[in-house]
């Protein structure tokens, strides 16, 4: 069976229903996932209901189960529990890109197909496969794309490959999507310049990031000025302004030394959405990514779903205002791990934030830190207080899992080894753990992840 028959076996069972739950992840691309396929069933005549989780684990299942519906549809999660969908009788249809753990008869999942969930296809990518298998929905395409770039799969060779790279130039076809080399930091299609620089955190600008004043007096420096009594956006300025600003960055991360700031994270592939009006939010797949992890991971979802399904009134207002105090959350919490450091282990380096990064964001800070930490060696590990226990994310490098990190499965063990539960991808994941249980959990994590990788 390939891929697409998988799907094709997976949209045919679908469409043999009246009504279905789809659960969903609460990142970007846990939100596009969701969009895919309420569009997806909604054209194919079928009834849904969406709900979002921040983790699938067996307390959410059983309240899944306990709503008794005709289908559920697990989009961007679902792989990691499969023998707990099983045995709780849900009548469920699996699209998700991360590593398996069991069978299910209706599981679309790439890695079944020698294909990398975490480079060469997003959840939301996978989601778009299934869509496309229940009629003509490639227009979707963009909303693919938006998942996979908030998944950050177009890092490791700063453009998307693969099957994200099918459905891309699918998207071109149909006229919904361009692509082209760019700087990659965020808010060109709305920020004046200097906060384009001064909001930098990933990468973080030694320097600049988090203060207006030196940003400005880079741009000044460089010969950089702005119009009358404002300053211009990204996408107001010449070719020639837009050369001069990206060399002297990329003089700055030299200057550096090549460890508080990443070269590679400055310049890349960008993706445009050419339905969305220019100036917006949702106009670069990168931005627009961002601004949906504003909403679901502060509690609003639903916010983020309605920008996904279309509405850019009362949704798209709403989901602006979260995505500014989510920024300032995000330069925040970079700041918190540069005043506290990262304890290293002989495997491993991590934070504890405690209550001070919120659970659903300190992934992502994790990911981040990344762009000034020095010893690239060791992967970073971030908890976070949570409801009931502790939040891990963890966050390597593809250095890293070319030795043979896979972070998946070490999380994955570690969190079981003190009755926890977790999982992911090689180079990016989370658990759930009792809080009493960090230091035996450091403890196996930093045995295993020592097992995997060779120095």
């Amino acid at each position: 069976m390939t891929l697409q028959s998988s799907a094709e076996q997976c949209a045919a069972y679908i469409k043999k229903h009246t009504s279905a739950l789809v659960v969903s992840h609460i990142d970007a691309d846990g939100l596009t996932s969701a969009a895919i396929m309420g569009k997806a069933l909604g054209r194919a005549g079928v009834e849904y209901k969406t709900r979002f989780v921040k983790q699938l684990d067996q307390k959410s299942l059983t309240e899944i189960a306990d709503l008794n519906p005709e289908l559920v549809i697990f989009t961007d999660l679902g792989s990691g529990m499969l023998e707990a969908i099983s045995s709780l009788k849900l009548n469920a249809v699996i699209s998700d890109h991360h590593q398996p753990k069991g069978t299910h008869e209706y599981h679309l999942n790439p890695h079944l197909f020698g294909i990398n969930g975490a480079t060469e296809i997003s959840g939301s990518g996978i989601t778009y496969f299934l869509a496309s298998a229940m009629g003509d929905n490639e227009d979707l395409a963009s909303l693919a794309i938006v998942g996979a770039v908030g998944d950050l799969q177009h890092v490791k060779h700063g453009q998307l490959v693969g099957t994200n790279r099918s459905i891309l130039e699918e998207g071109v076809r149909k006229g919904v999507l361009c692509y082209e080399k760019d700087l990659l930091l965020f808010g060109k299609q709305t920020r004046p310049i200097f906060k384009l620089l001064q909001y930098s955190s990933d990468p973080y600008l030694p320097g600049i990031t988090g203060s207006e004043d030196a940003s400005i007096e880079f741009l000044k420096r460089i010969g950089i000025r702005q119009h009358g009594e404002k300053w211009r956006r990204w996408i107001d300025l010449e070719p020639s302004e837009k050369q001069q600003i990206v060399s002297a960055l990329i003089q700055l991360c030299l200057n550096s030394g090549g460890h508080a700031c990443d070269i590679q994270r400055l310049v890349g592939e960008v993706y445009t959405l050419l339905p969305e009006r220019e100036g917006t939010e949702v106009r670069d797949a990168s931005e627009y990514s961002t601004l949906l992890n504003a909403t679901a991971r502060y509690d609003h979802a639903d916010i983020g779903l309605g920008v996904c399904m279309g509405d850019r009134g009362r949704s798209f207002e709403e989901a602006c205002t979260l995505l500014n105090d989510h920024r300032k959350n995000l330069v925040e919490g970079l700041t918190l791990v540069k005043e506290i450091g990262l304890v290293k282990m002989e495997n491993l380096q991590y934070f504890d934030s405690g209550n001070k990064i919120r659970e659903t964001i300190v992934g992502i800070v994790a990911g981040m830190c990344s762009s000034f930490v020095n010893n690239k060696e060791f992967p970073i590990i971030a908890f976070a207080d949570a409801d009931g226990g502790v939040k891990v994310s963890s966050r390597g490098n593809y250095d890293l899992v070319r030795k043979g990190l896979n972070l998946g499965a070490a999380i994955g063990e570690a969190a079981k080894a003190v009755g926890g539960t977790g999982g992911g991808h090689d180079i990016a994941a989370g658990a759930f753990i009792p809080r009493e249980a960090k230091e035996e959990f450091l403890r196996v994590l930093d045995r295993v992840i020592g097992g995997q990788v060779r120095r």
